[in-house]
């Protein structure tokens, strides 16, 4: 299904990883496959169903895989797909650009 993305290519970027949720999900995604556990942990202090419905929203855009393995209990991993990994340089800038002001504002 194809979306009515906006005109400008930065409010495309912003409509995708506009939470801060979701950001830190593709930052933990980076490293490589996550289970859903793993990734609330290592969030900190998100829900459980905001997690949830990130997890989704990302998978709808196509930033992120879904793979249930049928087991008991369930086991759900997590993994960026291409354009998924595509949003790391924006992550770098994003870190970099976050110390620069740790350092001058800190």
């Amino acid at each position: 299904m194809k979306r009515n993305l906006p005109a400008c290519p930065v409010e495309t970027t912003l409509m995708l990883i506009s939470d801060r949720w979701k950001v830190l999900i593709i930052r933990d995604l980076l490293d490589g496959t996550k289970r859903f556990g793993t990734l609330r942990k290592s969030i900190g202090t998100i829900s459980q169903k905001v997690l949830t419905a990130n997890l989704r929203s990302m998978e709808d855009s196509g930033l992120l895989t879904r793979k249930v393995y049928p087991e008991v209990p369930p086991r759900v991993e997590y993994t960026l797909t291409e354009t998924g990994y595509s949003l790391k340089p924006v992550l770098d800038a994003m870190a970099a650009w976050g110390t620069a002001y740790k350092e001058k504002n800190g």
